[in-house]
């Protein structure tokens, strides 16, 4: 979502800022703002925009070490200028991510209405922080005063005009993080800003104030008691977060996922068995459960509907996918025996942590499926599984889906095994086909130019529609999902066996069908339901296995994937899908990496 980056050090602040809101453009946003404390007080600049157009209005010779920085996705009110942070009332400059609930209330019983220059719960905030501090000359105290009154998510920067050379930040959901380092002090919403100065960090805690300056952070409660935060570290560099010759991200990420697909699979395997010694899970946890509970949003939650597809399969357990979103909002049914499986790409989506708190508060156990080290997520979760993506810097996920779903299909084979549902013989064959995936993916690249050249025709597509069977329409709703995100064109998935109930009346001549027939038991049935559209003249993309008998007549294009066992097609379809998806993003122009409305970490409900 929004992006922070917040610096106080010997070099020029404004420079630093700007740089770090450069690294931070992948998380989506429409202005961009910078505050910089001087010797003639604020400098204060907001556009409308990229941050090259703020970067265009910031050509002053500024004098400045302490500085913050914001790239806004709105939420109250339009996408102006005045809207984009940071806000200035009286002494105190504030930006902000997150939404605070209570602001009108607020704005109400302090008498703020008709004051504000912006539409923003923001600036209410700072109106709100102002106040305290006219009152009592302590940031302290009226950061503590504001923030028992805000109800909502936040992640604060604030500096005080008459506080030369000091940050303040306070978090409560949204994230934040924070490093030292020799250049100075500094303060981002993600990592990634911070990458080129340091690669250790810490995790902003909740709920306590940081006090930046050119010495060092000081990290304290509300209560004012200093504490000391756990580093960490990330373990890829600079070079991992740029594009390395390829024109966007989402190219070079989708090429990155057999080398991530082996860095996830591989430390976790021990004679060929899956192990999870490393991460301290006791297989009791897949042992006694008796239900498994899959809670994930967008791309991870479709990454959980193909782990459904295949625990089910192998392990004849009950498991049920939910949107975490509406998850909080039902009556799940679920208490200790549930065993509660978390997915998430950034480690800080709301609607998932806010998820996760609901099963810990019914006494589930939770094992979260995460990239970052450190994020909410994983450290609210009784047990962790990484997945060593690395940064994933475009906007629609790619290599993050795949090795969430190399995590769940590892999982999969271990409950197979603790459970006695599969013999260690049956196990080792089940990862020696997982460990093909990544062959598999390396030979789908090949075909990129004919996948190019489809995308082409798709580019003039008002709709597409994708259809599959089993385990196929669980990949095609995550196919539809990319094809929306970057290329703007409606695209819907369907089980195929739903098309003549409603559905193939959308079916008209010419309109894209990608149709998936991978699974061998109901390989002719798909094929059936294939034929139903292609008599309406629908333009066919057909991805089958290898040496599939199938008609010409019922496709315009054949798209085929290695011969392989029916639960590992996964693999090698997402990257074709990925790959249709970006090349007729590409072939109408759009910028995939930071498609439009679309934000990278959803950090607000």
């Amino acid at each position: 979502m929004c992006g922070i980056i917040g610096y106080v050090g010997p070099l020029q602040a404004r420079d630093v800022v700007l740089d770090g809101l450069t690294q931070l453009e992948y998380r989506g946003y429409d202005s961009a703002g910078m505050a910089l404390l001087t010797e003639e007080g604020i400098y204060l600049r907001k556009k409308v925009g990229q941050v090259s157009a703020l970067r265009s209005i910031c050509t002053e010779d500024v004098d400045s070490h302490c500085g913050i920085g914001h790239t806004r996705w709105a939420t109250h009110g339009g996408v102006t200028d005045a809207n984009a942070h940071p806000h200035v009332v009286g002494r105190v400059v504030l930006l902000h991510n997150g939404i605070i609930e209570n602001y009108h209330a607020i704005s109400v019983q302090f008498g703020f209405e008709g004051l504000a220059t912006s539409e923003t719960d923001t600036e209410v905030a700072a109106q709100l922080i102002n106040y305290y501090y006219d009152k009592t000359n302590d940031p302290y105290q009226a950061i503590r005063n504001a923030i028992r009154i805000i109800d909502g998510s936040y992640a604060f920067c604030i500096m005080f005009d008459d506080r030369p050379g000091t940050i303040y930040a306070v978090r409560n959901v949204s994230p934040m993080v924070a490093t030292t380092a020799s250049q100075g002090a500094f303060i981002a919403s993600d990592v990634t800003a911070l990458i080129p100065y340091s690669k250790d960090y810490f995790v902003v805690p909740e709920h306590h104030i940081l006090t930046i300056t050119a010495d060092g952070i000081r990290v304290e409660t509300m209560d004012g008691e200093e504490v000391q935060p756990e580093i960490l570290s990330v373990n890829w560099d600079v070079e991992a977060a740029q594009k390395g010759g390829y024109p966007h991200f989402m190219l070079k990420e989708i090429h990155e996922q057999p080398e991530v697909f082996r860095k996830t699979i591989r430390p976790r395997l021990n004679n060929g068995l899956p192990d999870f010694s490393q991460e301290s899970i006791p297989d009791d946890i897949f042992r006694e459960c008796t239900h498994i509970q899959v809670i994930a949003c967008g791309t991870a939650m479709y990454a959980g509907m193909v782990g459904r597809a295949i625990m089910e399969k192998e392990l004849r357990i009950p498991v049920t996918v939910s949107i975490a979103s509406e998850f909080r909002y039902d009556t799940p049914l679920m208490d200790q025996h549930t065993l509660v499986i978390v997915v998430s790409q950034s480690g800080e989506t709301i609607d998932t942590l806010a998820a996760l708190r609901l099963a810990k508060e019914c006494g589930c156990k939770v094992l979260s499926i995460v990239n970052v080290k450190g994020s909410s997520i994983a450290r609210e979760s009784d047990y962790v599984l990484y997945t060593h993506a690395g940064p994933e810097i475009a906007v629609a996920s790619t290599k993050a889906y795949m090795v969430q779903l190399a995590v769940l299909y590892l999982i999969t084979a271990r409950m197979a095994l603790v459970r006695k549902k599969d013999s260690e013989e049956a196990v080792r064959a089940f990862i020696t086909s997982l460990e093909k995936a990544p062959d598999m993916i390396e030979q789908i690249m090949t075909l990129d130019e004919t996948i190019r050249k489809q995308a082409e025709k798709l580019a003039f597509a008002h709709d597409a529609f994708y259809i599959g069977r089993g385990m196929d329409y669980a990949f095609s709703l995550e196919g539809a999902l990319k094809l929306k995100e970057i290329s703007y064109i409606h695209a819907e998935a369907y089980a195929a066996g739903e098309l003549k109930h409603g559905t193939i009346a959308l079916i008209e001549p010419g309109v894209p069908v990608i149709a998936l027939a991978t699974q061998d038991k109901i390989f002719a049935k798909t094929i059936s339901n294939i034929r139903e559209v292609k008599a309406r003249d629908a333009y066919v993309i057909l991805i089958t296995k290898e040496g599939a008998d199938v008609s010409d007549d019922i496709y315009d294009i054949h798209l085929e994937i290695p011969i392989e066992d029916d639960r590992f097609t996964v693999f090698p379809c997402a990257v074709i899908l990925q790959l249709l998806a970006y090349y007729t993003a590409y072939a109408k122009g759009y910028d995939m990496d930071k498609p439009r409305n679309l934000a990278k970490s959803v950090t607000v409900e």
